[in-house]
């Protein structure tokens, strides 16, 4: 209990440090800033702004009011993240939970930690940071990886690195932003996962994306049944290869192929095809052969 309560009188004392206009930090060099860069201080909320950065863009009230309810029983337990912009005044990097339900209860200061940042960095880390300690909805980090990749120019593989995640990783979030904007909104909601989209993806025809995100929806649909609805809508897509023709085909016997040849006295050749029909050819070597194949024939 005495360090807590040592722990905030040392924030509170660097919030009055911060507040004097002598002591004005804008950057790492400046006298004291190792005392505040990186140290957690109570800030005033009402200098603190939105990071216009932020990728959350949705948030659960029920959720907010149950940490609202865990704040003012236990106290922001996880200090909120910001960057200076000018004398007393700070821009939200991380936190907008905590911030916004702090306000809820009406708290007048927050824990934070204060760092000096451009926006290019403030961008990055606002991702960073809420993907790795918040829940956001896959749309919601799918939007931030493009912003970031438009934003800052910024390849794939850059943005890999930069966010700590495989390229294939961002390029599957990436991919969500191709689905109709009814799913994505959908998956925003809650209605159907990440999984579910991923399926649905592979379907370019929206409208046809929208029926089956309709059954999916409506009957509850697992992201296997999802993955069996496209992949059976994708065969029926395929030429469908011509079936041999059903018929009464036959095998024809050596011997009996043999007995051709020895009634017409040359090399008979029989031919059966898949229906049962087929075709004998007589070869003959000359007008007197022929005569003597006709003869036989009409004997």
């Amino acid at each position: 209990m005495t360090k807590a309560v040592k722990k905030q009188a040392l924030g509170r004392g660097l919030s009055a440090l911060l507040k004097d206009p002598e002591n004005d930090i804008k950057s790492v060099e400046d006298k004291n800033a190792d005392k505040v860069v990186g140290n957690i201080i109570e800030l005033d909320i009402e200098s603190i702004e939105i990071n216009p950065f932020q990728p959350r863009t949705n948030f659960n009230e029920e959720t907010l009011q149950e940490l609202a309810k865990s704040i003012k029983e236990l106290g922001v337990i996880q200090p909120i993240t910001v960057r200076k912009l000018e004398f007393n005044k700070y821009q939200l990097i991380s936190g907008e939970r905590r911030l916004r339900a702090s306000k809820l209860i009406g708290l007048k200061t927050v824990p934070a930690y204060i760092r000096l940042a451009n926006d290019n960095e403030s961008l990055v880390m606002a991702l960073v940071e809420n993907i790795q300690r918040h829940d956001l909805d896959p749309i919601e980090v799918a939007i931030s990886y493009q912003r970031l990749i438009e934003e800052i120019n910024l390849t794939q593989e850059e943005l890999s690195e930069r966010v700590g995640k495989k390229r294939s990783t961002i390029t599957n979030y990436l991919r969500l932003l191709k689905l109709d904007p009814i799913i994505q909104t959908g998956m925003r909601d809650g209605f159907i996962s990440m999984g579910h989209g991923r399926a649905l993806i592979n379907i370019d025809n929206h409208d046809v994306q929208s029926d089956i995100y309709h059954k999916v929806v409506t009957q509850n649909l697992s992201v296997r049944e999802t993955e069996a609805l496209v992949k059976n809508y994708q065969d029926s897509l395929k030429p469908k290869t011509a079936k041999p023709a059903k018929g009464n085909s036959f095998d024809v016997k050596e011997e009996e192929k043999k007995a051709f040849s020895n009634y017409f006295g040359t090399k008979v050749d029989v031919k059966v095809a898949g229906n049962g029909k087929g075709k004998i050819t007589i070869p003959f070597h000359s007008e007197e052969d022929f005569n003597r194949i006709l003869k036989l024939i009409n004997s």
